[in-house]
């Protein structure tokens, strides 16, 4: 057993849940402990980080899905991306945490797409163009 191995394993045995998700460019690291349903990102609540009602309904789904919500501490470190990445990766981490759990929350969440990496990406800038496809205008006269 390795020491990566055994750090994982005594997290489990305190009742502490990691997991990473992954939207766009963002990357959010999750901790769910067992507790009252506090939300904490990057030291912020979800509120103040998340304003829009839309993110935070996106980062509510999979504990909505598994009956889970109010039942976590949700520890996340969020970076890279926009607000609507964060939340998809803090989504994704979430709903990878709650199997980590329990393997029974494994079939709801598959089922809404959850767990299911979005790779979605943006196309990049080719050159001759003034972005990913967009032309220069053309001239006749």
């Amino acid at each position: 057993m390795g020491i990566a191995q055994s750090i994982k394993a005594a997290d489990k045995k305190a009742g502490r849940f990691y997991a990473t998700g992954k939207r766009k460019s963002a990357i959010a690291r999750v901790w769910l402990t067992r507790g009252k349903g506090v939300f904490n990102v990057n030291g912020e609540t979800l509120e103040k980080y998340f304003a829009r009602p839309i993110s935070q309904m996106v980062i509510m789904q999979p504990l909505q899905e598994v009956q889970a919500a109010g039942k976590f501490d949700i520890n996340i470190t969020v970076i890279g991306g926009g607000k609507s990445g964060q939340a998809g990766a803090v989504r994704h981490g979430i709903s990878k945490a709650l199997v980590e759990i329990d393997e029974a929350n494994r079939p709801p969440l598959k089922k809404r797409g959850f767990l299911t990496r979005d790779a979605r990406v943006v196309e990049r800038k080719k050159y001759g163009r003034r972005k990913a496809r967009r032309s220069t205008q053309f001239s006749k006269r």
